[in-house]
């Protein structure tokens, strides 16, 4: 009876420890399942590579960096002309003006900032429709002659913080004013050195900037380039 009775804890005991057993392997699943989960979910996207590519070719520039950020201001109305002229927001540049434009941004990378795009290649047909809005060359390229913006190798830009929080430049992209002007040192210490930061990294790596707008460059080497008409797909 006593034999007996000690065989019998023995069993219910084994029991428990079996039970236990398999609730620990199938919590060790779950979280195994979880982990497979959370790292797809922040698996990054495939970035395209230039090799192949003529330096004239037309390419978005999001399929070839993820470290830039974007406002593509003619893609709305919240422009100067109050007019929504793209079909849809996205930054086309040739492949000579991303090679440049990636190169400064690994510059702007490395002291806590990153360019933030406004206007990229503009399609010659935009820019009738602009100079329908606005006919006036003060503001708008006359489309018969065209912009450099129309070539692939003209930017309208800003720079942003790692978090995405806009650099103080002293006005808004497209203020048409003196404020804008590369030559007014009327500004604080904080604004003048954004400008300088932004000015001396693009021109270090090929472009060239004019007057009256801080925020818009030119790429010297696409300067010769034919004013274009490629329109992109819009993907909705």
């Amino acid at each position: 009876m006593k034999y007996h009775l000690v065989f019998m804890v023995t069993l219910v005991a084994l029991g428990c420890r079996q039970e236990v057993v398999k609730k620990q392997n199938k919590s060790n699943s779950s979280d195994k399942i979880e982990t497979v989960v959370k790292v797809d979910s922040v698996q990054k996207k495939e970035l395209k590579s230039f090799e192949g590519l003529a330096d004239t070719t037309f390419v978005r520039l999001a399929d070839f960096s993820g470290d830039f950020a974007y406002d593509m201001r003619y893609a709305t109305e919240n422009n100067f002309l109050k007019a929504k002229v793209y079909d849809c927001a996205e930054c086309y540049t040739r492949v000579k003006t991303a090679k440049a434009l990636i190169n400064a941004n690994k510059d702007f990378l490395e002291k806590g900032a990153r360019i933030k795009f406004f206007d990229c290649y503009r399609p010659n047909s935009v820019q009738y429709k602009m100079w329908e809005i606005v006919p006036n060359p003060q503001y708008v390229a006359n489309p018969v002659k065209g912009s450099i913006h129309n070539k692939g190798g003209a930017v309208d830009i800003t720079l942003v913080d790692i978090d995405g929080n806009e650099l103080d430049m002293g006005t808004d992209f497209d203020f048409f004013g003196k404020k804008a002007y590369h030559d007014n040192l009327d500004l604080s210490e904080e604004i003048l050195s954004n400008r300088k930061l932004l000015k001396e990294t693009m021109e270090a790596h090929g472009f060239w900037s004019i007057r009256t707008e801080w925020w818009h460059y030119n790429l010297s080497a696409g300067s010769n380039d034919k004013i274009a008409n490629f329109k992109w797909e819009c993907m909705h």
